[in-house]
């Protein structure tokens, strides 16, 4: 585990080959508890290449110094995300400003 949310990452390899590769990611909240919005690729052994662009939301929390995932939550598609997208808009333009 890790002690800064800056090193938190989703990127694995294994046998020497990067399975999951970090694109980007962006720090939606922090303290005890922290919030990243991950965009990632998984390499597809059949054809030795990476995929389509994936995205997961990944809950932290810090305890005895150090951050351990909680919970996620996997964007498995773009139509997938861009309904996400589309239904927050939606919702946040309805909302009045505080």
């Amino acid at each position: 585990m890790t002690e800064k949310v800056e090193d938190l990452t989703v990127s694995y390899t294994e046998d020497g080959i990067e399975t999951c590769k970090e694109l980007d990611k962006v720090i939606l909240s922090k303290g005890a508890w922290t919030t990243i919005l991950f965009r990632y690729q998984d390499w597809d052994r059949t054809k030795e290449i990476y995929g389509p662009d994936k995205y997961t939301i990944r809950r932290y929390q810090k305890r005895a110094g150090e951050y351990r995932q909680q919970s996620k939550f996997n964007i498995s598609s773009r139509a997938q995300a861009e309904g996400l997208i589309k239904a927050l808009q939606g919702w946040i333009e309805e909302e009045p400003e505080a």
